[in-house]
């Protein structure tokens, strides 16, 4: 006699499953390394690509902007984007990515969280830093976007801006990052 109540469970049963997904992978880059790694995922899942751009730009001069980026950090100043996302709603997962400023989520993502309800979404952070990783960058994914389900990030290091390393993310250190995204897609379940 076998029993009626247990079944297989197939691919398209698995909550986390790609099949009938729809992915957005939107991320902020001013040295095109976090683009990089935005491209490379997108290659991976088929997601839709958004790149985060400010109705003001920040300044070119790398001081200049370290100063303003502190100053909103500061003052909680979130500022206006110029990237409008349409049918958020009909997304189900989003990889958000940015470069780590100041040891924090950068302003223009914590804009982007804050107008958007991502309620029961599945969110995923990607990262590149300077060589002193995510600070509280992940955390504060989290607490933007708390009725949503949070998966483990991916960060690696990239340009080193102050240094005037503004594209490290090419050549051997392109296939390695390559080969360590596919890891961590598999890890997660987001490998298609």
């Amino acid at each position: 006699m076998e029993p009626s109540h247990i079944k297989e469970e197939t691919p398209s049963e698995n909550p986390d499953s790609l099949e009938d997904k729809k992915i957005l992978i939107v991320y902020l880059s001013r040295t095109k390394n976090t683009k990089a790694l935005a491209a490379i995922i997108q290659r991976k899942t088929g997601g839709d690509l958004v790149e985060i751009e400010l109705e003001k730009p920040y300044p070119e001069h790398y001081q200049s902007l370290v100063d303003q980026v502190a100053e909103e950090n500061r003052t909680g100043y979130l500022p206006p984007l110029k990237t409008k996302i349409q049918n958020m709603e009909s997304y189900d997962i989003i990889f958000v990515g940015f470069p780590t400023w100041g040891m924090q989520l950068p302003p223009p993502l914590k804009s982007l969280l804050s107008i958007y309800d991502l309620t029961g979404k599945t969110i995923i952070p990607f990262n590149t830093n300077a060589g002193y990783g995510i600070g509280t960058s992940f955390e504060t994914v989290k607490k933007l976007a708390p009725n949503s389900k949070i998966l483990d990030g991916y960060s690696t290091q990239g340009a080193k801006e102050r240094d005037g390393i503004l594209f490290v993310m090419e050549g051997t250190k392109e296939k390695q990052v390559d080969k360590d995204i596919e890891l961590w897609l598999n890890k997660i379940g987001l490998l298609k």
